[in-house]
């Protein structure tokens, strides 16, 4: 469907194993965006040949998650050659804690639905 639309990529949650997906990786400019939790599913993900993997919770967010933590989450990036970019828990109050791990970047929903997580952005790397 993203070819039919048009679109730059697509996004692969960790639940989808399809491996069909790897007649697509030769289109130039599409990029194949994956998730995971664990080392089982990063191995899909580099066999679905994606170019970067959403890894998550690095942190707790609720009281009932379970989250990677850092020394885990550090762990888990060395198995694999693909860029990491860290997702879940992650807020205005964990954000130094971001230097820690390797990681190519960071996703973050209700982190940049708070306006005062924005401003905090704003102020301090000037975006």
């Amino acid at each position: 469907m993203a070819f039919k639309l048009k679109l730059d990529g697509v996004y692969l949650p960790s639940f989808n194993k399809d491996m069909i997906l790897k007649k697509y990786v030769n289109f130039q400019n599409f990029i194949i965006i994956g998730s995971a939790h664990n080392l089982k599913e990063i191995r899909i993900k580099e066999k679905q040949q994606v170019m970067q993997i959403f890894l998550s919770p690095i942190f707790k967010d609720t009281a009932k998650n379970k989250c990677l933590g850092i020394n885990n989450f550090n762990k888990l990036c060395k198995y694999t050659k693909k860029p990491i970019i860290a997702l879940g828990g992650i807020n205005k109050n964990k954000l130094n804690l971001l230097k820690h791990v390797k990681i190519n970047g960071f996703a973050a929903i209700s982190f940049f639905k708070d306006i005062t997580s924005r401003n905090f952005i704003l102020n301090k790397y000037g975006y």
